[in-house]
């Protein structure tokens, strides 16, 4: 994956880790969700996802220290994995936009789940990724916000 404006390059391949700019990269600790700073992507061509997407961004902003908004969802994760953010959560992306950085998350030991907690967000393109400490706070708000959502 690269980043070619801002002279980054991530490579990842399953069992042999992952690299930035050819330096290797350090498996992802648990995460502290009260230091944590978390980077989303808004439903902007999906305004019927706002109500479920809402509820999500007030708790995130209230349990985490920050929330940023970088523009890509590739480079999201990109910055997850190498800790430069500490995770991402994003509804209704395309293949394309999570496959390869959600790759580096995996590698390098965080979590990777859809909005309910599962397997299908290569599928939905609903996505939370963070390490384990960090991913389950992500879960937790995921799962108020359908609640509310609905």
């Amino acid at each position: 994956m690269i980043g070619p404006w801002l002279n980054i390059e991530f490579a990842v391949q399953r069992g042999l880790g992952a690299t930035l700019n050819g330096e290797g990269l350090p498996p992802l600790g648990q995460g502290d969700p009260t230091t944590a700073v978390v980077a989303t992507g808004f439903p902007f061509r999906r305004k019927d996802r706002v109500a479920r997407y809402m509820p999500v961004l007030v708790g995130a902003l209230s349990r985490f220290e920050d929330l940023r908004r970088a523009g890509a969802a590739s480079l999201d994760l990109g910055w997850t994995a190498c800790g430069t953010f500490d995770g991402f959560f994003e509804l209704g992306l395309g293949t394309w936009d999570v496959a390869a950085g959600a790759a580096l998350v995996l590698e390098l030991g965080g979590r990777v789940s859809d909005w309910s907690g599962g397997d299908a967000w290569l599928e939905t393109g609903d996505i939370l990724a963070a390490p384990a400490a960090v991913h389950e706070v992500l879960l937790e708000l995921a799962a108020n916000g359908s609640r509310e959502g609905e």
